[in-house]
């Protein structure tokens, strides 16, 4: 019985001894700090249970295009959840990530997906219902900076659909009524929750143009009595996109636990606390269960209305682009 005893200790022994201890950085975009503090947990302890390998998830946030930057000048990020494809396609371009990665996942790789809403004072004082009503003068918007947030670059090209549907497509108009917004636009933060904080915390501004989740969690969170949430006419579909970071996790040999935390967001696990966090669902029994939580809306897509990220980029945010020209004051 002695020697028994003295066995089963030693094979408990080596058997904690050949578990891991994993460490995984997550290069995020700025309003994702809640939803992934719960996902890491939750995914710890099911690779724990799988595995027995223990693995711990640190986070960095920041506007998308300054986040997919620090990537491309070295952090040592194994995963990226970006606010969309085309800083993923940033960091692809460097050779950092395979230039397929968007095909890796389903839809393609983007587990969950927002929209844009404006989040307005307690009563809406300003009557602000739609995107007309953001170019009225005396209103003050608050909004990030499309140069460095993916999340404002979703904004800049919700209002713009929504000029173009309300002008037959005209884009000379589109670009003025554009241009009439960011003339109201009182404070440019670099990312969406620095303009969330602008807006919640600071008081500044009448009106917000925010991710849906933003919306929802300063409504829920900081309190009902305080903020509306506006849903315009129309808005855009927008897709947060996910990649291993393929040069860092070969050379970190943390790839095959990078590719399950990805695909894990797409299990039911992963899809509800998404939905708890106020990410629109990709799952249909997930979104099932949340669907008053998500008001129906006319939603856009990037591809039917600006042919791709890729483009949009191009023609609207890079150096001499679009933004460049309705900045000039």
């Amino acid at each position: 019985m002695r020697k028994w005893g003295v066995g089963l200790s030693l094979l408990l022994l080596a058997s904690g001894a050949m578990a891991k201890d994993i460490q995984l950085l997550n290069v995020s975009y700025d309003p994702t700090r809640e939803f992934y503090q719960e996902y890491n947990q939750a995914f710890s302890k099911h690779w724990q249970e799988q595995t027995g390998d223990k693995v711990t998830v640190r986070q960095s946030h920041g506007g998308s295009g300054k986040q997919a930057t620090s990537v491309i000048n070295g952090i040592e990020a194994d995963v990226v959840t970006l606010a969309l494809a085309c800083d993923v396609d940033a960091i692809a371009e460097r050779g950092r990530i395979d230039k397929d990665w968007i095909k890796r996942l389903p839809d393609n790789s983007a587990p969950y997906t927002s929209t844009i809403v404006f989040l307005v004072r307690k009563g809406n004082p300003k009557q602000i219902h739609d995107w007309s009503d953001l170019v009225k003068p005396g209103t003050s918007v608050i909004t990030p900076n499309p140069k460095t947030s993916g999340g404002a670059r979703w904004n800049y090209l919700a209002a713009w659909a929504y000029a173009l549907e309300h002008n037959n497509n005209d884009q000379a108009k589109a670009q003025e009524f554009v241009k009439q917004l960011y003339k109201n636009v009182e404070v440019l933060d670099s990312g969406a929750r620095g303009a969330t904080n602008t807006f919640v915390e600071r008081g500044i501004g009448d009106v917000l143009i925010a991710w849906e989740n933003e919306a929802l969690l300063a409504v829920n969170e900081v309190g009902k009595d305080q903020f509306d949430i506006i849903t315009p006419s129309i808005s855009i579909l927008a897709e947060p996109t996910v990649s291993v970071v393929d040069k860092v996790v070969d050379k970190r040999g943390t790839r095959e636990v990078a590719d399950a935390y990805l695909k894990y967001l797409y299990s039911p696990e992963g899809q509800t606390i998404a939905a708890k966090n106020y990410y629109r669902p990709r799952d249909p029994a997930v979104a099932a269960k949340f669907a008053k939580e998500f008001p129906q809306l006319k939603l856009i897509t990037i591809d039917d209305v600006f042919g791709g990220w890729t483009k949009a980029q191009q023609v609207h945010f890079a150096t001499g682009g679009v933004f460049d020209e309705i900045s000039k004051r």
